[in-house]
């Protein structure tokens, strides 16, 4: 059993600020993305945004779960995205691989590179918890151009880890709502994911500015 023992502790800070893990934006599934990326934030200043990289999740959104391949409906939108995000500017960021509690030889994420041509970022911490190695990747490679975390967008179909990384980074989060798998497979997580966000857009909760980081 992995648990995410980062997911378990940051749950708490929805208590104070439940609009943490709200996103940005929302598509039904990753062929849904906008093109270019920017799109997706309209009437958010969208054309004034500076989106130099991207974080991407791999189960449920462009893989279906336990997975390697890129969902085939998928395919031309994820090549898109690597000729917008070229080099390092896109990295895989998976709470399976390259997470080195559950991968701990390295050859999960080895595997997906080799499947996706995406760099899969070996972290410590799982999401959300892990905005600190995110970072540090981007800053060791500075061809990227990433000078603030607001120049980051979060794409994933997890509220509780991937838009509350996107949030807690002080980036912009995308949430791929209905993913590769049918609802009959999801998680029970899931599903009160979903439950979840329509209860807080109800009550006229959003996102957070990414400009203004939650500590």
């Amino acid at each position: 059993m992995n648990l995410n023992l980062s997911g378990s502790l940051n749950v708490f800070k929805l208590l104070a600020k439940p609009s943490l893990c709200l996103p940005h934006a929302t598509v039904s599934q990753f062929s849904d993305l906008p093109y270019p990326l920017r799109n997706a934030f309209q009437g958010q200043g969208e054309k004034q945004l500076q989106i130099k990289a991207v974080v991407l999740d791999k189960d449920d959104c462009f893989a279906y779960p336990e997975t390697n391949i890129v969902h085939p409906p998928y395919t031309e939108r994820f090549r898109q995205l690597q000729e917008e995000f070229p080099g390092k500017s896109l990295v895989i960021v998976s709470n399976t691989a390259g997470a080195t509690s559950h991968d701990r030889d390295g050859r999960l994420a080895r595997e997906l590179e080799s499947a996706t041509g995406v760099t899969v970022l070996s972290h410590r911490v799982k999401k959300p918890g892990c905005k600190d190695e995110i970072m540090a990747h981007f800053r060791k490679h500075p061809e990227v151009g990433v000078t603030h975390p607001s120049q980051v967008v979060v794409i994933g179909d997890r509220l509780m880890t991937d838009m509350m990384l996107a949030n807690m980074m002080g980036s912009r989060g995308i949430w791929i709502r209905n993913g590769v798998a049918p609802l009959a497979e999801k998680s029970m997580f899931t599903k009160f994911e979903y439950r979840m966000a329509a209860f807080l857009h109800a009550r006229g909760f959003k996102a957070p500015d990414p400009s203004s980081p939650f500590e």
